[in-house]
């Protein structure tokens, strides 16, 4: 196979691929619909024209025939006066309207058999295109519904491009959702276990806070108060002093306490 014939087959096979996927069968159907329609105007404007000649045709007839009667009236009439040659004339004038007449009967069966025909052929043919315009309409119902269910099933199995982004959006949105939901959870749990100071409720924790310190100060003013209970008051201070002064001096003990000097 040549260069070009391969070039040419390769097109052609391109086309028809193009041209299948553009083609609607619906609209495919509807213009071969319409294409019958014409043709079954065209029938029946012949059958029209046909009839219209053939009336023309049986008008012609009749102003024939009525011309043959005149001039066999017109021959009996110059026979009965001794006018022999003027019958003579009539008649052979009659014989002349005679032979139209014969032809005009002649045109006028054709006429009838063809009006005949075409009037078959127009009512066959206005059977064909009812009988097709139903199949149309049920190959065209059809056809949609098939459209319309395939499109369900690419929607649902995510085939189509627009539902494959869709469901990619909605899978980033779960995922995001999931881990603020995450996050939210850790959070109370840190705040929970005292981890992370609450700073939502600022005045609820500003009155905790001072609560806080309030009780950290009772406290300490409690372990002042038993810290000044154990000192020695003022008056005791200066005598405690003068005995343990006088003890130092002579060296001595305190009463009922053990010895500490040289007489052991």
């Amino acid at each position: 196979m040549s260069v070009m014939k391969r070039v040419s087959l390769i097109f052609r096979a391109k086309a028809n691929k193009a041209l299948d996927k553009m083609e609607d069968p619906r609209e495919t159907l509807d213009y071969s619909y319409q294409q019958q329609v014409e043709m079954l105007t065209r029938v029946r404007r012949g059958v029209a024209d046909v009839a219209t000649s053939r009336k023309r045709v049986e008008l012609q007839m009749n102003q024939l025939q009525k011309q043959v009667q005149t001039k066999e009236t017109q021959a009996r009439t110059a026979l009965g006066q001794g006018r022999e040659d003027l019958a003579r004339a009539a008649l052979e004038q009659k014989a002349g309207v005679v032979a139209q007449l014969s032809s005009l009967q002649d045109q006028y069966r054709g006429l009838q058999d063809q009006e005949e025909k075409l009037t078959l052929a127009s009512q066959r043919l206005q059977s064909k295109v009812d009988a097709f315009r139903t199949r149309k309409e049920t190959i065209k119902a059809t056809y949609t519904a098939a459209e319309a269910q395939t499109r369900i099933n690419e929607a649902f199995s995510g085939i189509s491009e627009e539902m494959g982004d869709i469901g990619l959006a909605i899978q980033r949105a779960e995922d995001k959702t999931a881990q603020m939901q995450a996050r939210a959870g850790a959070i109370d749990e840190l705040l929970a276990s005292g981890a992370l100071e609450d700073h939502v409720g600022g005045q609820q924790d500003y009155i905790q806070q001072e609560l806080d310190r309030m009780g950290a100060n009772h406290e300490i003013e409690s372990e002042l108060a038993r810290l000044r209970g154990e000192l020695p008051s003022a008056s005791e201070a200066p005598r405690q002093i003068e005995s343990n002064g006088g003890n130092a001096s002579t060296g001595g003990n305190a009463p009922g306490q053990p010895g500490t000097g040289d007489g052991r």
